[in-house]
């Protein structure tokens, strides 16, 4: 797929710090409530941490005390993309920033959580970044 954002691996790494590069542009997973997103309750909009695309909003954000931090829906259904993953033998749906590629985590649905999709978006704190308030009227 196109992107907006590319860079070399090069760029990358040099941009990232390497845990962030393991999990961003690897498919990588920091360790469960290790995040410094897991339990956060501030307002405000989560955007990719390699290129600062807006991701999810902290209102469809929902403790599941899975260990990641989890939302039931993305900011739009085009911000980002869903890869199928096959790795560690199950069947998976990948969730990659669509503006970079970037891996952010997976998505789960039919868990039975009282949330208006019942979908699991259970992302990596690492390849995001919060921005207190910064919520706007989505067009």
């Amino acid at each position: 797929m196109g992107y907006q954002v590319t860079k070399t691996d090069q760029e990358w790494r040099e941009q990232l710090t390497p845990q962030e590069y393991q999990v961003l542009r690897q498919a990588g997973t920091e360790r469960a409530f290790t995040g410094e997103y897991t339990d956060t309750e501030t307002v405000g909009v989560y955007r990719c941490r390699a290129c600062q695309a807006e991701l999810f909003r902290s209102a469809e954000k929902f403790h599941s005390h899975c260990g990641w931090p989890s939302f039931y829906a993305p900011l739009a259904r085009d911000s980002v993309e869903y890869i199928e993953d096959t790795s560690l033998g199950m069947r998976r749906v990948e969730v990659r920033c669509a503006n970079c590629g970037s891996h952010l985590g997976h998505v789960f649905e039919g868990e039975g959580y009282p949330t208006p999709t019942d979908q699991r978006y259970c992302i990596n704190s690492i390849s995001l970044t919060l921005e207190p308030g910064g919520i706007t009227e989505a067009g």
